[in-house]
């Protein structure tokens, strides 16, 4: 017999620094995410993910945090 894991659904929720002068900051975008999890109260952290796009201001960072909440088992 093959033990099968149970898959459930991640969750997930992204941010961006503010656009303009600044968007570039990572230890600002990574204070940002860091609110928003504590926010969440206990969950797992699954992955954080931490893009750039090109601007006029230069790179625009944003982040993708994944987890699961307790209840999702």
């Amino acid at each position: 017999m093959i033990d099968t894991p149970q898959h459930g659904a991640v969750r997930h929720f992204s941010q961006a620094n503010p656009a303009g002068p600044g968007c570039d900051s990572v230890p600002a975008l990574l204070r940002r995410l860091a609110d928003s999890i504590e926010a969440l109260g206990p969950v797992e952290i699954q992955d954080v993910v931490i893009e750039s796009e090109m601007t006029e201001h230069g790179p625009w960072r944003s982040g993708t945090v994944y987890f699961h909440l307790p209840e999702d088992g």
